[in-house]
Parts: structure tokens; C-alpha cells; sequence
């Protein structure tokens, strides 16, 4: 036989081959084949023609590369063998199969040797089993699809339409090889896969019988007795004893648990159970409960503990909703807010205090036990059941609001004087008659008549450069001139940034500044016989200093108004010493403003700029350029006041953002004490400043005394520290 009918014979129908019984692919004829050059290969139209015609493969410890060149002769593909890919097979069928058969069954040797076929885009390449995840171009989504080769290494991707992606992966990886992996996305809830295609299949039906619905569906347990709010917790803990535990982080699932919560407008339960045995579990629990009350018990009398809500303010709002479902003011129980829940509107808007809470109140078939924060019902089970529906919906956590007020004031002052000043006689001593010339300027310390005859220690001369010559006269020195320099400059920088915490729709009130005493009235007893005094004042004190009030009202859409009150006092300096009593500036501002969550909003400010400006001069010598300033006296000054003040409210609907914040000014305070303490030194014995302890529960922030033991507190876990 020629080396090209054994070439022939690789791809010759069965009915030629059965003329050459024994004709088989070796390595010997494909050693043959391959020796022969392209010049005996079949041309690409016969090639393809029998791509598509069955084969016997016999390959006993032939090369790897030398296999996959026959199967892309035989499939009439390239194939491309890796470097690294080295090492002999055995390969071989007993009866004819189909190009496509004889290439998965080579990718299945090569995945025992632990080598990989990739098919990318036309083009099949043998590499490592670790790098076929790489290169290959295969990817599917959805159903795992059939392919041309189940040993070929594929991407699959798996929504998840019940189960959640992170609890499959443990159960799914060890049927993984380990070159091949398995990610989560969790953002879809979908598991990324790449593996071998008959392996995907496989995993493919496991995770189809995984992702089923791990719960019953909805049912509705009518209560004729129990009221469903009551009841409801009570049952949560008896099914679910580890509820309060938590679970581990990733592994929470809340579809495999049993689900219970209350109806009010229908009083039934709303149940949604892991497994039918769960769900036969709680209702044999609610029929046991779901009884009627005792016959002995007296009257319709309950009692409900309010968690958030007021009892005294809520039970005068249930008594006039009462009263006037019922018609009128004299219904079941009607009443009026009592007067101590209406705010007071005597005194001062700075000095008025906060509103009081409502006092308790008595009457009706509602009434309030401030004791306890409880209410107390007296009425029929189906009355009853509709209050309690709307006792729950009002007794809810309020939020609260964290209001920022910042006052900037810039304050810039500028005074200037120039003046000269001179005296001198006209006349020789022994004269009759002796005239006196010169100017004089201002007062006090900055006359140079004052300085010249007051005597020495009595007149002080004024601030700033003074330059004076004296003449002597009769042997005494007299003052003939004086020349006056001053410049003063003031600055001033204030922030201020009262803070303050509250409910919604509660008012709240900071005062940080003084009690300053005023004087009203006076009177001395002048007309007594025996002589003797006795003088009294009336004294009212009121605060000076900075004052901020405040009541912010939530609305739904996160908008919130508030009404304000802000003051900044003081007491004038130039008043201390005065007896017509002191004199206060005051800055306020009353609004009421509407402010998104967190934005920034200005309230009011002032912007004022004044100049005032003095001449005093000697008419027509005074004009004269540069020798008129031998005649007059100059005075400028410029006051210049800048104040702004911003608000700035942050919604704190939960305890953790309330926390959150407590923490965050907490870590301040304590880095400010830490950053101002005192330096070392081996002279002075005080070398330490206070300073907080670090965060942990409350227990570990009351003082501790010496020698006392107490218990340790465990530290807390640090949170998110919000934005400033």
C-alpha cells in the first residue's frame, strides 16, 4: 500500500475502507502522512468534503501535537498546541465516529492529562487546564445549552430567581474543578461559572432543584378574641427563639423564614411560613391564644403601654376624636387640652422658657398614667380594637433634628489723627500790655492749654506720638508747642455655632452668655427724724449673651419648616462706669423658614460700613497747601461690621444616625482635649489636662473614684462617621 492510500484512508467512506481491512490511523501512517508535505494533502474542497465522514481512530503513545494536527484535517479546522503542552496519549475508537465525536474524545484525553481544548472564534487551541478560563470565548446565559463538545471549558451564567447567589457558593465549589471558578454578582443575583460544559449541565439541573421558593404561600388568620398587634409578638418569640440573635453576615435569608405580622384594619394575622409544618405550628399557637376573656374579670378595662408616644398628649387626641365621632363636644369622654400643654406667651422671646409637657389629665373612658406612659381604656372588645388600631399608627418613633446655627461676625476699625498746636506771647517783660497767639485743638489730654496750665500728673497727654517744645519764661518752662500722631487699627473674628437636638414639632432653647443685673428703681429714705439712710434698689437680671430657639416640623417629603428665634447681646463697654445703667447691643432675628434635609440656608445678616471724619483749623491759614497743617487738626475713622448667620438642620430618623452623630461630636470633643494638653515639664508638677474617656457602652462614661471597683464595660464598635 502507498503512503497516500493510507492518507486517503483517514477520511475514505466505510465502504472504500472495507476494501482495505486493516487500514487504521497510526502514528506510523500518520508519520507517513505528515512526511509526505502538502503536496499530498486532499485540497480544501475534497478536506471538506470529508470533514464531515466517519473515522477509526487508533493512536497508542503519539505525540499531542501530532494528534491535533490529524484532527484538524480530520474536522478541517486549525488547531494550535500550547508550548508547554508536551506528552504522548492513547487514543482509540472500535468503530467509526464522526469528526465531531473524534474531537470531543481527544478534548476528553487531553482533560485527563490535565490539558484543555479552547475553541475561539474559528480556532482550537491546546493549552494548560489553568489558563483555559482565559482565553476562552464561550459564553451562556440562561438555560445551559448543548454544545459540539461537552469537554470544552464554557462561561455560564445562572440567575437566581429565589435563592440568594452567596448561599450557593459553598455548596456549588467543591463540584468545581479547582483551575475553573465561581463568582456572585450580587447586584443581579446571578452566579458566574466556568467550568467544563458537562460538568455546567450538571450544576445547571442542581441549582434549578436549589432555587425553588423556600416558603409557603401568603395566608390570612382571622382573629375573633385577641387583638392582632398583642398577639403578634407574642408568637414571634415563640416561634422564632433565636430571632434576637442575628445571623451571620451574608448568610441572611429572609425568604426560609416564618413571617408573621399584623393587620389592624381587619384585626388578622399575615403569615408566610418556611414549610407547611411551620405554618400548622403557628396556627395551632393562635387558636390557643385567640380566646375570649374570662368571664370574672371586671369590666372592659385595658391598659397599653405607649413605646414612643406621650400618654397625656395622646389621650386628650383620642377623647376629641372620640368626641366628635360622636357628635359633639359632650360625647364619650370629650375634654379639652388641659392649659399646661398650651405654650406660654408671657415674657421675653430670649428669656420665656421652653414649653412644658402636658399635665395629666382625668375624665372620660380614656385616661393617661404619666407614672408609666401608659393609657388606660375602658371600652367594648370591637371599640377597643379600632382604638388600638389607631393608638399604634400615632404611637410611632418621631425623628428628630439636629439644627446647626452658625454666626460669623467680622468687625474691622480704623481711627486716624494729625494735629498741631502752638502758643506763644507777644511782648518783652515789663510790657503793659502782652498779647498771647497760637491754636488749640480737641480736649483733655490733646489741648496744649490743658496740658501747658493743668498741673503736673493731673493732665495726662492723649495716646499716640506727642512732640512738644517749651519755652522758658520768668525761669519757668511753659509749653509752646505740641504735635499729635495716632493710628488705631481694631479687628474682630467671632463664630459662634450653637447646636442644638430635638423631636419633631418640639421646641427646643440654648442660652450661652451671662445674667446681666439691670437697675428698675432706687429709693432713699432722706426724710427720717432720726437722720439715718436707708436706700434700696429694685434689680431685674436678664440674660445677654447668645440665644437660640427653635421648633422644627417635618414633612413627608423631607422638606422642614422651622420657626426660629436667635439673639446675640452684649453690653456695651462704654456703659460699665455709666450711671444711667448699661446699655445692651442686640442682633435678632424671628423667622420661620423652610430648609431642605442637610442644606444650608442664611437667615439674616448685617452688613454696615461707616466713616466719620473731623477737621478743626484756623480759617483761610488752614487752606494754605502743606504750611495750613501748622493750623488745624485732622480726625478719620472707619467702622466696617459684617455679620451673617446660617442654619443648617440634619433629619435623624433612627437610633443608629442619632448614635452615629453622638459619636462623631463625642470623638471631637475628645481630640480637641487631647490635642490641648499641656507640655512636660519637670518644674511644675501639673502635667496632665482632663480628657474623655475612649467610646464605650454608657456604663464606662460615668466617672469612676479611686479606689472603687466597677465593672469593665465592652468596648463598643466604632461607626461610620458621617459627613460634616
Amino acid at each position: 500500500m502507498k503512503p497516500t492510500d493510507i492518507c486517503d484512508a483517514t477520511t475514505a467512506p466505510a465502504s472504500s475502507r472495507r476494501t482495505h481491512p486493516g487500514v487504521a490511523l497510526t502514528a506510523l501512517a500518520l508519520s507517513a502522512c505528515l512526511a509526505l508535505g502538502l503536496g499530498f494533502l486532499p485540497a480544501p474542497s475534497q478536506a471538506q468534503s470529508r470533514a464531515s465522514e466517519p473515522v477509526v481512530l487508533n493512536f497508542v503513545g503519539a505525540e499531542i501535537e501530532a494528534v491535533a494536527r490529524t484532527m484538524a484535517t480530520i474536522t478541517g479546522r486549525n488547531v494550535v498546541v500550547d508550548p508547554r503542552v508536551k506528552g504522548t496519549i492513547n487514543l482509540a475508537t472500535e468503530r467509526p465516529v464522526s469528526p465531531a465525536a473524534a474531537l470531543n474524545q481527544f478534548a476528553a484525553v487531553l482533560r485527563l492529562q490535565g490539558f484543555s481544548l479552547v475553541d475561539t472564534g474559528g480556532l482550537y487551541k491546546i493549552v494548560p487546564e489553568s489558563d483555559a478560563k482565559l482565553q476562552g470565548t464561550v459564553v451562556n446565559a440562561g438555560a445551559v445549552s448543548s454544545l459540539r463538545t461537552s469537554n470544552q471549558v464554557v462561561t455560564q451564567i445562572f440567575r437566581l430567581n429565589h435563592e440568594a447567589a452567596n448561599n450557593l457558593v459553598p455548596v456549588l465549589r467543591p463540584l468545581i474543578g479547582p483551575n475553573n471558578t465561581i463568582n456572585v454578582n450580587p447586584g443581579n443575583n446571578s452566579l458566574v461559572i466556568t467550568d467544563y460544559a458537562d460538568n455546567l449541565q450538571r450544576i445547571g439541573r442542581i441549582i434549578a432543584a436549589l432555587d425553588v421558593a423556600g416558603a409557603t404561600d401568603v395566608e390570612v388568620i382571622p382573629l375573633q378574641h385577641a387583638v392582632a398587634v398583642d398577639l403578634v409578638a407574642l408568637v414571634n418569640r415563640l416561634i422564632e427563639p433565636g430571632a434576637g440573635g442575628g445571623a451571620a453576615a451574608g448568610q441572611a435569608d429572609l425568604s426560609f423564614k416564618t413571617t408573621l405580622v399584623a393587620e389592624p384594619r381587619s384585626n388578622s394575622l399575615v403569615l408566610r411560613a418556611a414549610n407547611p409544618a411551620r405554618v400548622a405550628l403557628v396556627r395551632s399557637l393562635v387558636a390557643r391564644l385567640d380566646q375570649p376573656t374570662s368571664q370574672n374579670m371586671s369590666g372592659n378595662i385595658h391598659v397599653v403601654y405607649l413605646k414612643n408616644a406621650d400618654a397625656v398628649s395622646l389621650a386628650a387626641t383620642l377623647r376629641a376624636a372620640m368626641a366628635g365621632e360622636s357628635g359633639g363636644a359632650g360625647g364619650a369622654g370629650g375634654a379639652t387640652a388641659p392649659a399646661a400643654a398650651r405654650p406660654a406667651t408671657a415674657g421675653s422671646p430670649a428669656t420665656a422658657p421652653v414649653a412644658a409637657s402636658a399635665a395629666p389629665s382625668t375624665g372620660g373612658q380614656i385616661q393617661a398614667d404619666p407614672a408609666t406612659n401608659a393609657l388606660i381604656i375602658t371600652a367594648p372588645e370591637p371599640q377597643y380594637r379600632q382604638l388600638r388600631a389607631v393608638i399604634d399608627k400615632l404611637d410611632t418613633r418621631r425623628a428628630q433634628v439636629y439644627v446647626e446655627s452658625l454666626i460669623a461676625e467680622v468687625n474691622a476699625d480704623k481711627a486716624a489723627e494729625f494735629g498741631i498746636q502752638w502758643q506763644g506771647p507777644i511782648g518783652r517783660a515789663g510790657d503793659g500790655l502782652i498779647g498771647l497767639l497760637g491754636t488749640n485743638f480737641g480736649a483733655g489730654g490733646n489741648n496744649i492749654l490743658n496740658l501747658a496750665t493743668g498741673a503736673p500728673g493731673t493732665v495726662v497727654p492723649g495716646a499716640g506720638l506727642n512732640l512738644g517744645a517749651v519755652t522758658r519764661t520768668n525761669g519757668v518752662y511753659v509749653l509752646g508747642f505740641l504735635a499729635r500722631f495716632l493710628q488705631q487699627n481694631g479687628e474682630g473674628n467671632i463664630l459662634s455655632t450653637p447646636n442644638l437636638l430635638t423631636l419633631d414639632n418640639e421646641e427646643a432653647k440654648i442660652v450661652i452668655g451671662q445674667n446681666v443685673p439691670f437697675v428698675t428703681g432706687q429709693f432713699t429714705n432722706t426724710g427720717s427724724s432720726e437722720g439715718s439712710v436707708n436706700p434700696f434698689q429694685t434689680i431685674e437680671r436678664k440674660d445677654v449673651g447668645l440665644t437660640l430657639r427653635v421648633k422644627p416640623q417635618i414633612s413627608e417629603n423631607g422638606t422642614i419648616k422651622m420657626t426660629i428665634f436667635q439673639e446675640v447681646s452684649s453690653v456695651a463697654a462704654q456703659s460699665l462706669n455709666s450711671s444711667a445703667g448699661l446699655i445692651t447691643n442686640k442682633r435678632t432675628i424671628e423667622s420661620t423658614v423652610l430648609v431642605d434635609d442637610g442644606a444650608i440656608v442664611v437667615l439674616g445678616g448685617l452688613l454696615q460700613d461707616e466713616f466719620a471724619g473731623n477737621e478743626d483749623k484756623v480759617p483761610g491759614l488752614g487752606d494754605v497747601p502743606l504750611f495750613g497743617n501748622l493750623f488745624k487738626s485732622e480726625k478719620r475713622s472707619r467702622k466696617k461690621t459684617n455679620l451673617m448667620v446660617f442654619l443648617r438642620p440634619v433629619v435623624l430618623r433612627d437610633a443608629r444616625e442619632t448614635s452615629n452623630l453622638t459619636l462623631d461630636r463625642y470623638e471631637l470633643m475628645r481630640a480637641l482635649q487631647i490635642d490641648g494638653q499641656p507640655k512636660p515639664s519637670g518644674v511644675l508638677g501639673v502635667n496632665e489636662a482632663p480628657v474623655m474617656p475612649p467610646q464605650r457602652a454608657p456604663a464606662a462614661l460615668l466617672p469612676v473614684e479611686p479606689g472603687v471597683a466597677t465593672p469593665r464595660a465592652p468596648a463598643s464598635t466604632p461607626l461610620p462617621t458621617p459627613q460634616q
